[in-house]
């Protein structure tokens, strides 16, 4: 799911649209930064999208 253009409903009868970059560009950051993104999902409850960042210590 965190790759780009990937959406888990790609039917026409779909009733929002979108570019599916979103977590791609999301993960990008993350990544970036040096930390880790991941999501925990249960069908039928939901998701949850959790990132951990480095600190620093300065």
């Amino acid at each position: 799911i965190f790759g780009r253009f990937q959406q888990v409903d790609a039917s026409d009868s779909r009733q929002k649209g979108g570019t599916g970059l979103g977590l791609a560009i999301c993960q990008s950051i993350v990544q970036q930064h040096g930390g880790k993104i991941w999501v925990e999902s249960v069908v039928g409850v939901g998701s949850n999208f959790y990132f951990t960042l480095p600190i620093p210590l300065d």
